[in-house]
């Protein structure tokens, strides 16, 4: 909401004397003073809850409010105001105003404390100051003697004072997530407290006093550090609620046996070795939690607990249950998950009120023939036990609606899994099944089907019976195909097929009416991975329509024919024989030279072979094995692909493991050969065992000497065989796409314009445009060719050859004036080392593409000037560094890709500090008063940021999201966030102990808010370490605050003027001039330009006799002046029928 509008609500508020006004959710970031004249309100409301249907909090909805005015203080009529989920780091002293104030609710901000004024709100009722920042209580809180319900949780409070006993009205009070290690002995004439929440403090001991709190009913003292509970406890006879999870109670005092009111208990995550014989005397329990203790069996009084309704035993040690289960007869909920269990008792079959059972995770290879008696059961969790089969009778259990089967040894589905026919959900995930029963159609009221990880080859047609299936997963199986019947499931909404063997599709697919999400990935179904959706599998699959319109419109399914093409990747160290083995495979008769020349780059050759009648091409890159092609290399290094690895064995320095694992971390695991050049029979031993058991796409090592040729047919015929088996070989694809496939054979070209390669799409009556795009994408992504459709620039120029193109950019990073001059060069060096007639009209595509693979940046305010960072002086400039207060992140990886530093300093560069703090290790960036330190330590795989200034927060925010986006390009990158600890001795340190981002995240699903620091052992807030440097868990999409939003946006536009601010390339000149010449020879522009005034040199060109120089002149100077744009505005308004004008005129406008 703009300040305008809220002026306007505000007013019109006035005008119509309303009474209760909603402003949350309005990015508000100020409130006006203007506010002040709603006098007559009662409820001000700038910051709320989100409710589910049944009334469970489910998010905030507030604003970016950091203060308020002080014209607050004038809504005196104020009985209500929440402020949740804003910004707010102080209150203003006029607060003490609305002293008719009943409700104030201030969760989730930023307040390290609270005015004095706040005692004089002495109507409040309800004060809420959940997830704040307070260290302290001002004395005057104590006030507020009608307060009835506080909410202090989540804050920094480690005391509270004396006085706190006089708030003697209060019924509920919540100071859970604090630091309290005791409470004050004025604590017990809080008399009049139903409910006390103390879960997650430091709480070693419960003074005596706590007795007097005899109207409490409910108490929660989880995850604290209670290793005794006092005598004094079992006077608090009104209790009905008592939580002491995740404590230290090893036994319960004698007491504990007075507390016959209680209902509920829960004693999970205690060291709890036997059930405590005190526990066996409430005989009103109703729900009792045991999990996640050391249980290793239960007693036979257990029976005494006849009303029990909920029993949870999971996560115990459990190796048998007592006979005596079967008298728990009120039992409707037990949770045995995740013990050790073999059988279940025979008297199992008493607990015939049991609806939930959840026996996942243990040891049961059988059910015994008395659980079908159990017919009032509706949820039956089985999971990851060793079960082979069920119980013959298993369909009486009638009333059953989720079944959970997974991970257990089924090899078949009995028939009677039909008779289940109120089943909603059910599981069977990772079992051994081959096939489904037809009577598996019965299962009429089945909404969710999971089959993931089987052996099923094809599905029934039974499966179209399911009518009210929405969710139906088959990933991982070995489905080639799907059954006519699929349509008949009109409420189907998730289909998940990946990874499976389908090619086709069948036409009854596109009659699922409510189908949202289809996901075909891994399967060699011929749609382009760009429509199926990412490569990320924990992302969403690409639009349903999208893909079904692919499939069946944008190609004819009876017209399609088999492309038999696929890249060999040759890698390894320099002077290893990647060329040679190249070669060989080409014409096993080239004779070795014995000066072979070390590879410039990527080289790529054509080879061909038969195979069951059908011609195979393969296209061989072979790799520069160079250290400074290391780099470089990876963004050639594709999924789809056969890969090789070189290793030469006189020299022995073959980094196995560095290879093997670059290629899995950039090549979607493709499969890899070894191949040893045994240059004079000279063998070595390679760990092929240990190899094998780390990287899995480890296909083969073998051996050759390439100058007899001995082993070179073992090697080839092992590169067909693998060839043969990608997964993309032979997919049908249309027609018309293998035609031009083959028609681009034809070009002799290193490249060609998008224009020329739609002409020749026209040409082969492939005409939509969408058609287009998506082959060019189709063979991009095949390395066929490169074309960026996604770039200003590269957008319009198809590299036919890629080789030509990494061959250009590498003869940069190889020039001695470059490499002299410390990455550092200009258009004209370019000019000079581009100087070949294959170059010299498309130098400005071809730095671009070198920006493109992140390779070099221009300097800003340097026109013509670029730097190369792999190429940057490897020495640290000198510099100062305020190392006060700074906020310090790590990033540690197992394994550690070259240039992921340089990529970050080609991203930040419009930050770098005076543009000359920068080396090839580290850089240092500045933004708003506030530098960051960014240094990469290589050998020992670690990133170290250190950020200070005044939006520290803010700019680590945006350096993080950078390396963020760095490490999703490569597939499974292993790697930990570490968060520095906030405990007072690490914020002065250079070298904090560190928490790993992932793990304080797993924290914090667990509600463990407090963990201990490994320098200090002081207690610090799990929330408080994740808001400080502002991150989100790793692998997540990135998601920024306000704050961080906007400076990442200033950094993105800085970024693309800085990138997209170069000359027009040499084919938008061509273009240009030609139009140019059309819209002169039509009607004179040179008055207009001059009326126009855009530059001073316009009168001076127009002195020129010659149109065609004229002309050239205008261009020269107005790409080099900036009004390059303007020029062709003028022209084309003086022309609006040229409509190669009106192309050219958006060309440079998206470019610009």
């Amino acid at each position: 909401m703009t300040e305008a509008e809220l002026l306007e609500v505000i007013e019109q508020a006035s005008t119509e004397g309303v009474t209760e006004l909603d402003l949350s959710g309005k990015e508000l970031t100020v409130l006006p003073s203007e506010i002040g004249k709603l006098t007559q309100l009662k409820k001000l409301i700038l910051g709320k809850y989100k409710y589910d249907e049944e009334g469970e909090i489910v998010d905030t909805i507030g604003n970016h409010l950091n203060a308020l005015p002080k014209e607050i203080g004038q809504l005196h009529q104020l009985e209500e105001l929440q402020i949740v989920d804003n910004e707010l780091a102080t209150l203003p002293p006029e607060i003490e105003k609305l002293t008719n104030l009943r409700s104030l609710n201030l969760n989730s901000n930023q307040l390290s404390g609270l005015p004095p004024e706040i005692e004089k709100l002495t109507n409040l009722r309800s004060l809420n100051l959940n997830s704040n920042l307070l260290s302290g209580l001002p004395p005057g809180i104590v006030q507020l003697t009608n307060l009835q319900s506080l909410d202090l949780s989540a804050n920094q409070l480690s005391g509270l004072p004396p006085e706190f006993g006089l708030l003697t009205n209060l019924q509920s009070l919540d100071l859970r997530s604090n630091q309290l290690k005791e409470l004050p002995s004025e604590f017990r004439h809080l008399n009049n407290l139903r409910s006390l929440h103390l879960s997650y403090n430091q709480l070693s001991e419960l003074p005596p006093e706590f007795r007097q709190l005899n109207n409490l009913q409910s108490l929660d003292l989880s995850a604290n550090q209670l290793s005794a509970l006092p005598p004094e406890i079992g006077l608090l006879t009104n209790l009905q609620c008592l939580d002491l999870s995740a404590n230290q109670l090893s036994e319960l005092p004698p007491e504990f046996r007075q507390l016959t009111n209680l209902q509920s208990l829960y004693l999970s995550y205690n060291p709890l070795n036997d059930l405590p014989p005190e526990i066996l005397q409430l005989t009103n329990l109703q729900s009792l939690d045991l999990g996640k203790n050391q249980l290793n069996e239960l007693p036979p009084e257990i029976l005494q607990l006849t009303n029990l309704q909920a029993l949870n035993l999971n996560f115990n040690q459990l190796s048998e249950l007592p006979p005596e289960i079967g008298l728990l007869t009120n039992l409707q909920a037990l949770n045995l998950n995740s013990n050790q269990l073999s059988q279940l008792p025979p008297e199992i079959r008493f607990l015939t009120n049991l609806q939930s059972l959840d026996l996942g995770k243990n040891q049961l290879s059988e059910l015994p023939p008395e659980i079908v008696q159990l017919t009032h059961l509706q949820s039956l969790y089985l999971s990851a036990n060793e079960l082979s089969g069920l119980p013959s009778a298993f369909g009486l259990l009638t009333n059953l609606q989720s079944l959970d089967l997974s991970i257990n040894q089924l090899s078949a589905l009995s028939p009677e899994i039909g008779q289940l026919h109120n089943l909603r959900s059910l599981s069977l995930s990772a079992n051994q099944l081959s096939r489904l029963p037809p009577e598996i159609g019965l299962l009429i009221n089945l909404q969710s089907l999971d089959l993931n990880f089987n052996q099923l080859s094809g599905l029934p047609s039974e499966i179209g019976q399911l009518h009210n299936l929405r969710s139906l997963s088959l990933i991982a199986n070995q489905l080639s195909g799907l059954p006519p019947e699929i349509r008949q499931l009109p409420n189907l909404r998730s289909l998940d097929l990946n990874f499976n063997q389908l090619s086709r599709l069948p036409p009854e697919i596109q009659q699922l009416p409510n189908l949202t999400k289809l996901d075909l990935r891994g399967n060699p179904v011929p749609i382009p991975l760009k429509i199926l959706g990412p490569k990320e599998g924990w992302k969403d699959p690409g639009d349903v329509n999208e893909i079904l319109d692919f499939y069946f419109h944008a190609q004819d399914p009876n017209a399609t024919e088999s492309l038999y093409e696929a890249k060999f990747l040759i890698v390894g160290e320099g002077g290893a024989g990647k060329t040679s083995l190249a070669r060989k495979i080409e014409d096993e008769n080239y004779q070795l030279q014995a000066d072979e020349k070390s590879t410039q780059g990527i080289e790529v050759i054509q080879w061909h072979f038969q195979h069951n009648e059908l011609d195979f091409r393969v296209n061989i890159w072979d790799f520069g094995g160079q250290e400074i092609y290391h780099e470089t290399h990876q963004f050639f290094l594709t999924k789809r692909s056969l890969y090789a690895l070189v290793a030469d064995t006189r020299k022995e320095d073959t980094d196995f493991y560095w290879w093997l694992k670059i290629v899995e971390l950039l090549s979607d695991n493709s499969p890899v050969l070894i191949i040893k050049n045994e240059k004079q029979d000279r063998q070595c031993q390679v760990n092929e065992r240990s190899l094998r058991g780390e990287f899995t796409n480890l296909k083969e090592v073998l051996a050759t000497n390439l100058e007899t040729n001995r082993g070179l047919q073992e090697i080839k015929d092992a590169i067909e065989q693998y060839i043969i088996r990608l997964p993309h070989v032979g997919t049908p694809l249309p027609k018309l796409w293998v035609r031009v496939r083959s028609a681009l054979e034809n070009y002799s070209r290193n490249y060609i314009s998008f224009e020329e390669y739609c002409q020749l799409c026209q040409l082969n009556n492939l005409t939509e445009r969408e058609d287009i795009l998506q082959l060019s994408w189709y063979l991009h992504d095949l390395g066929v060719f490169l074309h960026f459709q996604d770039d200003p620039t590269l957008k319009h120029c198809v590299i036919l050859k890629p080789e030509w193109g990494t061959t250009a950019v590498y003869k940069v990073l190889d020039n001695e004036t470059v490499k002299k001059n410390l990455g550092c060069f200009t258009r004209k060096d370019l000019k000079h080392i581009w100087k070949d007639l294959e170059y010299a009209e498309m130098r400005d595509e071809l730095l671009r593409l070198m920006m493109r693979f992140k390779l070099c940046y221009p300097i800003p305010s340097h026109s013509d000037n670029y730097i190369a960072p792999q190429l940057l002086d490897i020495n640290r400039p000198n510099y100062t560094w305020d190392d006060t207060n700074n906020l310090i992140l790590r990033y540690e990886y197992e394994f550690m890709p070259k240039g992921m530093l340089t990529r970050f300093i080609v991203e930040t560069h419009p930050w770098i500090e005076e543009q000359k703090f920068v080396w090839r290790n580290g850089v240092i960036l500045q933004k708003d008063q506030t530098r960051a330190e960014i240094i990469e330590r290589y050998n020992q795989r670690e990133i170290k940021i250190r950020v200070t200034g005044t939006r520290k927060k803010e700019l680590l925010a945006v350096i993080t999201h950078e390396f963020d986006k760095i490490h999703r390009s490569f597939e499974r990158l292993q790697y930990d966030t570490l968060v520095p600890c906030n405990c007072m001795e690490c914020q002065e340190s250079q070298e904090p102990y560190s928490y790993p981002l992932d793990n304080l995240h797993k924290r914090l699903k667990a509600k463990r808010y407090q963990m201990e620091c490994e320098k200090s052992y002081e207690m610090v807030d799990v929330r408080r370490l994740i808001d400080d440097v502002n991150l989100q868990q790793p692998g997540a999409e990135p998601e920024l605050n306000h704050k961080s939003e906007q400076l990442q946006q200033e950094l993105s536009q800085e970024r693309d003027k800085s990138f997209q601010n170069q000359k027009v390339t040499s084919q938008q000149r061509k273009k240009l001039h030609s139009a140019l010449i059309s819209a002169f020879a039509e009607q004179s522009l040179l008055e207009q330009l001059l009326d126009y005034e855009l530059d001073k040199n316009l009168n001076e060109i127009a002195q020129e006799s010659n149109l065609d120089t004229i002309v050239f002149k205008l261009i020269k100077t107005a790409d080099s002046q900036g009004w390059l744009l303007d020029l062709v505005r003028v022209a084309y308004q003086s022309n609006p029928r040229n409509s190669e004008l009106k192309a050219i005129a958006e060309e440079l406008k998206n470019y610009f």
